[in-house]
């Protein structure tokens, strides 16, 4: 696998400068394996590389591990099996050191989302919603502290309360958690939700995280099917041809 300096020194874009390039600033100087940082894309509003997904992945997945001031080894196990996705052994050991320093810091959790915000695409946004709402359920509960932080980042970083409550809905379940995540009103007639599954399905296709990598693409496989496995409970219990 790639070491891992290489893989985020060679693949870092926006977030190499601003709030998150600062929380990283002693291990991208000296940590990286001596890597030689990519400077072609270190400009605002530039397409999101790898590394700016894993650096935003790591200052996130801190922020939410430390919401109700408790880092659980289940939670510290998620985000070391994404990590073991991506390198040896080795290299998730170094990653998690990076992760233990974050823990310790004081987050700009604004300032962060901000960047986000101006920087990632729709879909990447979602997908990093995604893993934040399984570090809090990685313990088979989802702390209230930890949903209202999530919300937090979600509207920070510039999501819809529909985008928000359909991913959230995935991992907390409701009545009208079908419903939801489709991001429509049970009163919906079935034309609307005929519309609602076809816009979701677009908005949430693994195609659109593909440039990430294998990982990150078939993680987001899993959002995917549980639009359609939402989409099929509707359509069973209207009888929706």
């Amino acid at each position: 696998m790639v070491k891992l300096g290489k893989w985020i020194g060679g693949g870092l874009g926006w977030a190499f400068g601003g709030p998150i390039g600062a929380l990283f600033g002693f291990f991208i100087g000296s940590f990286f394996d001596n890597a030689r940082i990519r400077t072609s894309a270190l400009k605002a509003g530039g397409q999101t590389q790898r590394g700016d997904f894993m650096l935003t992945f790591l200052v996130l997945s801190a922020a939410i591990m430390k919401a109700d001031r408790v880092v659980k080894k289940s939670e510290l196990e998620f985000v070391k099996r994404f990590l073991l996705s991506n390198f040896s052994e080795v290299e998730t050991k170094k990653a998690l050191q990076i992760l233990k320093d974050l823990l310790e810091k004081d987050i700009p959790l604004d300032d962060v989302c901000q960047q986000v915000r101006r920087n990632m695409s729709n879909p990447l946004k979602l997908q990093i919603l995604h893993y934040l709402f399984g570090i809090s359920a990685a313990d088979g509960v989802v702390h209230k502290d930890e949903i209202n932080l999530i919300e937090q980042i979600a509207r920070k970083i510039g999501l819809t309360q529909h985008e928000y409550k359909s991913v959230m809905s995935m991992f907390v379940p409701e009545t009208d958690s079908s419903y939801e995540i489709l991001g429509i009103d049970k009163n919906a007639t079935n034309d609307d939700i005929k519309k609602a599954y076809r816009s979701m399905a677009i908005k949430h296709h693994p195609d659109k995280v593909a440039s990430m990598g294998k990982d990150i693409e078939n993680a987001a496989k899993k959002k995917f099917q549980a639009i359609n496995e939402a989409y099929n409970k509707i359509k069973t219990e209207r009888g929706i041809k």
